[in-house]
Order: C-alpha cells, then sequence, then structure tokens
C-alpha cells in the first residue's frame, strides 16, 4: 500500500513537488491505517461487559472522583482517624501476570490511617486475596492530602516486616482488621478496579487518535501553504 502510494506520486507530481506530496501520502497512509485500528480496538473494549455493581462493605464511602485521578478510593472514619484506600494490580507492581493457582490475581492495597494532631499517617502496603490479606510493610509517611498514593518515603522507611517478632506481625494485622482492612475488600475492589482500567483503556485510545488526526490537519495545512508558495514561484519564474 505504501509502495503504491509512492509510485502514485512520482508518476502524477511536478518534480519540485514530487518529494513533499510523496512524504504527505506515505505519512497520511500509515496515519490511516493506524486511527483505524485504534478506532477499532476502541469500539472492542466500548463493548466489554462490566461487571454487576458491588458497594463497598461498610462504612468505607468511595471518594468521589476516584475514577478519573490515583488517589484513594475509599475512605472511612475510625474515632478520631481518617482511613484511606488505594488500590492497584499487584502484577502492575511486580511485573507480569502474578496469578494464584485459581488464576486470581492478587490486589497491591494502600491503607494510610491519619489523625489530625500528626503531620504524617501510619502507611501500610498490603496484599489481598479473596480470602486473605498480608502485610508486605508497615512505615510513617506524610499525609496523603491531595497528593497520590504512590509517595516515595524520604526518610527511613521501617524494619522489613517479615523480620518482626511473630507477635508484633500479629498485633499489626490486629491493627488493620479492627478498621475494617480484610479480604471483604477483595470484591468491591476487583470490580473498581476492572472498571477504571476500562476507562483507562478506551481514553488512551481516544486520545492517541486525537493527537494523530490533529497532526493530520496540521500536516494538510502545511501542503497546501508550501503548494501555494511554489504554484507563485513556478509563475514568477
Amino acid at each position: 500500500m505504501l509502495r503504491k502510494a509512492i509510485a502514485v506520486c512520482a508518476q502524477n507530481a511536478p518534480w519540485r513537488l514530487i518529494a513533499s506530496r510523496c512524504s504527505t501520502s506515505v505519512s497520511s497512509a500509515v496515519d490511516t491505517i493506524l486511527l483505524r485500528s485504534l478506532k477499532e480496538h476502541y469500539q472492542e473494549v466500548a463493548k466489554m461487559t462490566l461487571p454487576p455493581k458491588v458497594s463497598p462493605p461498610s462504612p468505607f464511602k468511595i471518594v468521589t472522583g476516584a475514577l478519573e485521578g490515583e488517589g484513594p478510593v475509599l475512605k472511612r472514619v475510625y474515632w478520631d482517624e481518617e482511613i484511606s484506600i488505594s488500590v492497584m494490580r499487584l502484577a502492575h507492581i511486580v511485573g507480569g501476570g502474578d496469578e494464584d493457582d485459581d488464576g486470581i490475581n492478587p490486589l497491591f492495597v494502600h491503607v494510610d490511617v491519619s489523625k489530625p494532631s500528626q503531620k504524617d499517617s501510619l502507611h501500610f502496603l498490603c496484599g489481598l486475596y479473596p480470602d486473605a490479606l498480608g502485610i508486605h510493610s508497615v512505615s510513617m509517611r506524610p499525609k496523603l492530602e491531595n497528593q497520590g498514593f504512590l509517595v516515595v518515603p524520604s526518610k527511613y522507611n521501617g524494619p522489613v516486616f517479615q523480620d518482626l517478632d511473630e507477635r508484633m506481625r500479629n498485633s499489626f494485622h490486629s491493627y488493620i482488621e479492627e478498621r475494617g482492612i480484610n479480604e471483604s475488600l477483595f470484591p468491591f475492589l476487583q470490580t473498581w478496579l476492572y472498571v477504571k482500567e476500562n476507562r483507562n483503556l478506551m481514553h488512551w485510545f481516544r486520545t492517541v487518535g486525537t493527537f494523530i488526526t490533529e497532526q493530520n490537519l496540521d500536516k494538510g495545512a502545511l501542503y497546501l501553504k508550501c503548494s501555494s508558495w511554489l504554484r507563485k514561484m513556478q509563475k514568477s519564474l
């Protein structure tokens, strides 16, 4: 297809415009193929059936605008504490498809416990499964406020959780379970992630397509300007 476009240009265009027109035609052909592919994939994703709506366990509430942002998904109040939960797939952290024997993709959960009188919050990184939750690390970090949940610690991040004695590890598990952080969160967070990933993929196809289309319009305008300038030059010779 691209060779044919080049051949047509070479046969029909004046020598002064051959390079410009062939370059424009080949570029337009490539862009057209890519735009068609983006549109087809966008339509496929748009037709996907989303899972049934799942509500978070009480008393957690969905953060407004969470689907469009990169911050917390769920929040709740526990006495004077604010509990925030953010989530992503564990496979996105470690790479590859990290599924268990049942084909379940575990979730990577960030639990942030903050108090009004404290400038830092207690931060838990956890692996969440349908029937279990395991703590990977515990650290003190700056309060989330308007930041995303992937805040790189700027100071000592605490000991390796598995190096703590069993009694302390069990106590930390009891601490977050008391605040409602357990496997009951899995159904909602799993469904929420599926919807978010679906939206993100559609948005990616759409924005890439828009970018390429705008580039085509710019190329077309530039080509018309160049052609007009060349015609004027030919008349003056």
